[in-house]
C-alpha cells in the first residue's frame, strides 16, 4: 500500500532515476561495449550495468529503506520492506548493441509512481499512479491515448508460452488485422508509452504474469493512468490470473483485438 502523501515525491524519485539512466545509456551509445551472456540468448551489456548503477544510486539516497528489484542486479534491500522499485536500466538491449536507438529505461514503485524515459528524444513519460504525463523540453503534457494511428506494435521475441494455441505471428497474418492495423515490431516496451501517449493504438504479447515485471510495470502503470484498457491476452487483468498482456487506446481496439486473438486460439 503506498501513502498517498508520498506520491508526488515518489514520482519525482522515479522521474529523476529514469533520467539518471537514461543519461547513462545516451552517453555509451556508439561504443564497442561487450556482452555479457545471460542465457537463453539474452545479454547485458556495459551500459545496462553503469545504467541500473545510476537509477539505483538516485533511488537508494532519496528512499533508503526501499526494496529494490533490478534486470542485473536482481533483489536488494530488506526482505521484508514494504515499497519495492522495479527496474529495467535499458529496454531493448540488442537494438542498443547494433545501434538502434529504439529503447527504453523503465522505473516503477510496484503499486505507484513510474516513469520511462526514451533516452535519444528527451521525452519521460511518467505517472503519479492517477494522471499519465510526458515531460518534452521542460514542458509536462497530459498523456492522450488514441488509435489513430492504427499502429499495432506485437512482441515478437521469445519465450511463446501459448504457442501452439496463440501465436503472435498469426495474429499478423489475420485478414482483419491487415484490414484494421499495421503492425510494428520495435522489441523495447517504450512501445507501451507509446500506446499511452498516442503514438500507437495497442501492443500484445504473449507471456505470464507481466504485472511484477521490470520490463513492463512501468508501461503497465503508464497505460492504466492514461485511460488505456489493460487486459492480458486471455482477457483477465494482468496479475496472477491473466497471462501476456494487450494494452489498447480505446475499448473498440481492444474488444477487436481480443477477438482475433480468440480466433487464434480456435
Amino acid at each position: 500500500m503506498i501513502n498517498s502523501s508520498a506520491r508526488g515525491d515518489d514520482t519525482g524519485v522515479a522521474i529523476a532515476a529514469a533520467g539518471a539512466g537514461a543519461e547513462v545509456v545516451r552517453s555509451m551509445y556508439g561504443r564497442r561495449l561487450t556482452r555479457i551472456d545471460k542465457g537463453a540468448g539474452d545479454f547485458a551489456t556495459a551500459a545496462d550495468i553503469e545504467a541500473e548503477k545510476a537509477i539505483l544510486g538516485v533511488i537508494r539516497a532519496a528512499r533508503p529503506d526501499d526494496a529494490i528489484l533490478g534486470e542485473e542486479g536482481g533483489e536488494q534491500g530488506a526482505a521484508e520492506a514494504a515499497r519495492q522499485w522495479l527496474v529495467d536500466p535499458l529496454c531493448g538491449t540488442l537494438n542498443y548493441a547494433v545501434g538502434n536507438m529504439l529503447v527504453a529505461v523503465n522505473v516503477a514503485l510496484r503499486g505507484g509512481a513510474a516513469a520511462v524515459a526514451d533516452p535519444f528524444s528527451g521525452e519521460v513519460f511518467f505517472t503519479d499512479g492517477e494522471r499519465a504525463t510526458v515531460r518534452r523540453g521542460g514542458v509536462d503534457t497530459q498523456l492522450a491515448p488514441t488509435s489513430a494511428t492504427r499502429l499495432v506494435d506485437v512482441n515478437l521475441d521469445p519465450p511463446f508460452p501459448s504457442a501452439p494455441g496463440l501465436r503472435a505471428v498469426d495474429l499478423l497474418a489475420h485478414p482483419l488485422f491487415v484490414d484494421r492495423f499495421r503492425p510494428r515490431v520495435v522489441s523495447t516496451t517504450l512501445a507501451l508509452a507509446w500506446v499511452a501517449a498516442g503514438k500507437r493504438a495497442a501492443y500484445v504479447t504473449d507471456g505470464g504474469d507481466l504485472s511484477g515485471s521490470v520490463h513492463f510495470a512501468a508501461g503497465i502503470a503508464l497505460c492504466r493512468a492514461a485511460g488505456c484498457v489493460v487486459t492480458g491476452i486471455d482477457g483477465a487483468p494482468v496479475g496472477e490470473a491473466g497471462r501476456g498482456l494487450v494494452a489498447a487506446a480505446d475499448p473498440e481496439t481492444h474488444d477487436l483485438l481480443m477477438s482475433l486473438i480468440g480466433d487464434g486460439r480456435g
